[in-house]
């Protein structure tokens, strides 16, 4: 099949087996969800989602955050990973957050950036999420799952994946389409046994393709 045809298989069904697709992690405000996204790197969510109700009652504002220091983080966020290097992080994004950004998260993905522990998948997910942007955030069940079902091909690095798949899937899709493919590469297809036998999309994928030797029609 062609990479076209592809694509709106998958996309066609995705609208209509999973049309609301959201992140998993718990936030109430912006605030929340941008140390909720700095955490989960390499991260469950399930994990965070564990460990940001203390850490938020201890520090319910930025403000909060900004006047404490990374060893008074640390103990609310121990069992994350890399707990050292996230808290550190965590102090300096909330000074600078306040410093210069009013204590409100910036809606600009290039000023988001700036903020300490935040680099484009962060930045991308926030604006995704929060605003609704066009971007396609890419972690590690995206990259997967957009490689082993043909979506990209020869991907080496999670830009490359971005912009294939921004190219492809429509503008208004892509912050679902993020979601779309987060939520398959968590439950359905899994990093080491990807159940094949449970996933409706096996008609469009690659991998499964190859590996039942399925005739690839064109």
């Amino acid at each position: 099949m062609t990479t076209k045809q592809r694509y709106e298989g998958i996309i066609a069904w995705f609208s209509e087996h999973m049309p609301v697709a959201e992140s998993e992690l718990h936030y109430k405000d912006p605030y929340q969800l941008l140390v909720a996204v700095i955490l989960s790197a390499q991260c469950t969510d399930k994990r965070v989602n564990m460990t940001t109700p203390a850490l938020f009652e201890a520090f319910p504002t930025p403000q909060a955050m900004a006047a404490a220091t990374a060893a008074e983080i640390y103990p609310y966020i121990r069992s994350i990973s890399y707990p050292n290097n996230k808290a550190k992080n965590l102090a300096a994004m909330a000074r600078m957050l306040c410093s210069e950004f009013g204590g409100e998260v910036p809606s600009d993905l290039e000023q988001m950036q700036r903020l300490p522990g935040v680099g484009r998948k962060t930045a991308n997910v926030l604006g995704a999420v929060l605003w609704n942007k066009e971007v396609m955030p890419v972690d590690t069940h995206v990259f997967r799952v957009s490689e082993r079902m043909g979506l990209t091909t020869g991907s080496r690095t999670p830009l490359q994946t971005e912009l294939t798949l921004e190219k492809n899937i429509p503008s208004h899709l892509l912050p679902v389409a993020h979601h779309w493919l987060i939520l398959h590469g968590r439950y359905t297809c899994i990093a080491r046994a990807p159940k094949c036998d449970a996933c409706g999309l096996t008609p469009w994928c690659r991998k499964y393709g190859k590996e039942n030797k399925v005739p690839n029609t064109k």
